[in-house]
């Protein structure tokens, strides 16, 4: 029996190396491009060098302003920006923008999300969105490092963040 366990551990293993090996590198995430509801363009590229969190929220989703002070405090961060998607499929975007106002949002862009078909629309250029608040975390390199389903804290950003830079020898 020994002798099995054995075998099965080394095939184990060297399947599991194989795999490893064969994996692709992690690929840059494709340079997205939003305009605002004030008609400003936006692209992930604007940012390099700094955290970007895309923040998709929804004018009638209650758990999104319950983030709405984490965001606004990381915003103000020099080397942070949060992208606010609002995600209002009717015919008027400036439901979006009265309803950032109305929640006090004060992030870097509020973009209106346009047609779940639509192939500009921000969650075809940056990911899936299948419930409210979804954020995706961009490292300052462009790469999306992390997606966040459900409210941002802001511990649990600013550990991902310590240990990103930890990891790279970055000492700020």
């Amino acid at each position: 029996m020994p002798k099995l366990v054995n075998t099965l551990l080394a095939c184990l293993l060297t399947a599991t190396t194989l795999f490893a090996a064969s994996a692709p590198a992690a690929e840059k995430a494709v340079d997205f491009q939003f305009t605002d509801t004030r008609g400003k363009t936006l692209r992930l590229s604007d940012f390099t060098g700094k955290w970007v969190l895309v923040n998709f929220w929804a004018p009638w989703c209650p758990l999104c302003w319950a983030e709405t002070p984490t965001l606004n405090k990381m915003n103000k961060r020099n080397d942070f920006v949060v992208i606010g998607i609002g995600l209002d499929y009717g015919p008027d975007a400036s439901v979006v923008q009265s309803t950032a106002e109305r929640h006090n949002i004060e992030v870097t862009a509020i973009v209106a999300g346009g047609s779940r078909r639509d192939p500009t629309s921000p969650l075809r250029q940056v990911g899936p969105v299948d419930f409210f608040p979804t954020s995706y975390l961009y490292d300052p390199t462009g790469e999306i490092v992390m997606f966040i389903p459900g409210q941002v804290r802001e511990h649990k950003l600013l550990g991902f963040m310590e240990d990103w830079k930890r990891k790279r020898g970055i000492k700020k």
